[in-house]
C-alpha cells in the first residue's frame, strides 16, 4: 500500500467519489433524497487529497479543503468494500491530520449523514467530537458535523 497525495482533479479521486455518491444514494433512496449535498461535495474543490493505492487501484480517499481561518474541512472519505475493516479509512484521517497541521490548519471540521454510524464510529474514535451543525449543514436533521482540534502551528488564511 502506498500513500499519494493529489487534489480534487485527479481522475481516481473523481471514480471514487462517484463511488461514494452512489452509495449514498442507495442509503438515503436515491440522488432526489441528497440533491442539496451536491453542491457541497464537488471533488475538484477538494486541495489536498490522499489515495491509499493498493497497485494502481485506489482502496481508501479522503481530502480536505480550506474552510475559515484555522480550519480545514475534511471531505470524501471512502474506502472501497472489499478493502473495509483493515484500518485504512484511519490511515487516511491520520495522514490528513498530518497535512493539515504542516499547513499550518489547528482544526478540522466535517460533516456525515446520521445514517452513517460506522463513520460517526470512526471519527469519535479518532478524536472527534459531535458539534452543532455548521454553516450550509445548519437546519439538516439528517446531518451531523464533527471536530477535531489540532495542535497549534500558526492558523491558515486562505
Amino acid at each position: 500500500m502506498e500513500l499519494i497525495l493529489t487534489n480534487g482533479h485527479d481522475p481516481r479521486f473523481a471514480e471514487m467519489c462517484r463511488e461514494l455518491d452512489q452509495y449514498l444514494n442507495e442509503l438515503v433512496g436515491g440522488e432526489a433524497q441528497r440533491s442539496h449535498y451536491n453542491q457541497y461535495n464537488t471533488p475538484a474543490k477538494v486541495t489536498d487529497v490522499l489515495l491509499l493505492m493498493d497497485g494502481k487501484q485506489a482502496a481508501a480517499c479522503g481530502g480536505f479543503k480550506f474552510y475559515e481561518a484555522g480550519t480545514a474541512e475534511i471531505k470524501r472519505v471512502l474506502t472501497r468494500p472489499q478493502y473495509r475493516g483493515r484500518g485504512y479509512a484511519r490511515a487516511v484521517m491520520a495522514a490528513l491530520e498530518e497535512r493539515a497541521i504542516a499547513q499550518g490548519y489547528t482544526r478540522l471540521i466535517l460533516e456525515t449523514g446520521r445514517m452513517m454510524a460506522s463513520a460517526i464510529g470512526l471519527y469519535t474514535a479518532i478524536g472527534f467530537r459531535i458539534i452543532e451543525n455548521y454553516g450550509q449543514y445548519k437546519g439538516m436533521e439528517q446531518s451531523v458535523c464533527l471536530e477535531k482540534m489540532l495542535a497549534a502551528s500558526g492558523p491558515k488564511t486562505e
